[in-house]
């Protein structure tokens, strides 16, 4: 048996078949029922099951006449605009993703004095337990760096002291800690399999102390350990953008869920890890990076007819991944715009510039110009379509050589900014344990004894 662990037996595609032909759940019986499936209704809207004071989303507003129409995509920290954060620091030509981390988690703007405390508290924490890098990362490397990551969260359970409180204090320690460590996991992660699985050479960096988050995730990344401040600057701006985003996403809302039924901070996070691995909520940005790398090996890129033509194909499901795709266009919320990709977009312009991507970021220009009007005539979508993070996200971790097994774990890297104040506040707020109601489609029917069944 222990050689067949992974193999689908004969048996097991048997026992498969009759449970696809016994499901008799079709997407008409959601219309039925009233059911909102995906929690969301006939409109596409997530349906509300919760506050949070933490970050909003604003894509529409009320027009003369009552109704909601589309309009320029905002995004919300604790009430400030994410457009007027990142601003702020840019203009002081300072980093800012612990000062947006302290801002989520404490609702409010630290003045230097803090800003600096909480900094010193991030970097006293970078440090893994002694030999968990060996013993735990090393010894068992994996192949994909979202499980790995997962893994170790959960290993770390082992080293808490005192993994089951639930007093704030000890709750928001675990969350500073985790924070401080995931570029450790992830980056020790993907060199382990590099280095086991694809027989690379192998280099641990320790993390210096006097580093940022993003700085120190690119000083370890790299062999030189070396970076330009362009190339901080830009990675600390994309993980901002993507430490928190309205709180319904669905591994922030896994959280909430998973939190409310009184369990411990890593197995929270192992569950958010858990959601964002899959492919419709993390992962966007490599499809588009390697859409786009299939455009520039099948079309001449200069000729905007033949990138038109591209972009039907890929809509038509002939082109790329047949899909029927064009990733990093359009966005469950927004519609106009998302403010992340205009604040991104500006960046990987003047990253492409110091990089010699100008070529390829024009290309993205003329996609993110093209591409609304295709889909909006082939979909007959009349809400607006435009790029969203990912679009940009991806050229921006390629033009910093980031690999794309890392492209995730580095939105994790970030996320776990939010998902710590969503737990916090979940923790904070809530008395019940989160349980939806499901209305079961299938008729009482009599036990049929053992020896009477066909």
């Amino acid at each position: 048996m222990k050689n067949e662990y992974s193999k689908i037996t004969p048996y097991i595609r048997k026992l498969a078949e009759l449970s696809a032909h016994n499901n008799k759940i079709v997407p008409e019986m959601y219309t039925e029922h009233k059911v909102n499936r995906g929690l969301r209704d006939m409109n596409g809207n997530g349906v509300v099951t919760g506050l949070t004071e933490i970050s909003d989303i604003k894509a529409k507003e009320k027009g003369p006449d009552g109704q909601y129409i589309p309009c320029k995509g905002e995004l919300y920290y604790r009430g400030i605009n994410v457009r007027d954060l990142v601003n702020g620091f840019l203009s002081d030509h300072r980093l800012g993703f612990e000062e947006t981390v302290y801002l989520l988690l404490f609702s409010k703007l630290p003045n230097a004095e803090q800003l600096a405390q909480f900094r010193q508290t991030l970097s006293d924490y970078r440090s893994l337990p002694t030999s968990f890098v060996r013993d735990i990362i090393l010894k068992a490397p994996g192949k994909d760096m979202m499980n790995v990551l997962s893994r170790s969260v959960l290993t770390l359970y082992a080293y808490d002291e005192n993994p089951d409180d639930l007093s704030q204090a000890n709750v928001l320690r675990q969350c500073l800690q985790l924070i401080a460590v995931f570029p450790l996991l992830a980056v020790y992660g993907y060199q382990s399999f590099q280095h086991y699985h694809m027989g690379k050479s192998l280099f641990i960096h320790l993390p210096k102390p006097e580093l940022s988050t993003a700085e120190s995730l690119l000083q370890i990344l790299r062999e030189s350990g070396e970076y330009s401040p362009l190339e901080a600057k830009i990675l600390d701006l994309a993980m901002v953008l993507h430490a928190e985003h309205g709180g319904g996403n669905n591994s922030t809302f896994t959280v909430h869920v998973v939190t409310s039924s009184g369990t411990d901070t890593y197995s929270a996070v192992a569950a958010a890890l858990g959601s964002l691995k899959g492919p419709r909520h993390g992962g966007a940005n490599v499809k588009v990076v390697r859409m786009f790398d299939d455009m520039m090996q099948n079309i001449n890129i200069e000729k905007e007819g033949e990138i038109k033509d591209y972009l039907v194909k890929l809509l038509d499901g002939q082109a790329f991944d047949h899909a029927g795709l064009i990733y990093g266009m359009g966005h469950a919320v927004y519609s106009l715009s998302d403010p992340r990709a205009d604040i991104l977009m500006k960046c990987a312009k003047e990253l492409s510039v110091e990089k010699g991507f100008e070529r390829e970021y024009a290309l993205y220009e003329t996609v993110a110009r093209l591409a609304p009007e295709i889909i909006s005539e082939k979909r007959k979508i009349y809400k607006g379509v435009s790029a969203n993070v990912d679009f940009y996200s991806g050229l921006v971790y390629r033009m910093l050589e980031l690999p794309y097994e890392l492209f995730t774990p580095i939105f994790a890297v970030s996320r776990i900014a939010g998902w710590s104040a969503h737990r916090l506040e979940e923790i904070q707020t809530a008395g019940k344990i989160i349980r939806p109601s499901y209305i079961s489609v299938k008729p009482p029917r009599a036990y049929v004894p053992l020896n009477q069944r066909k």
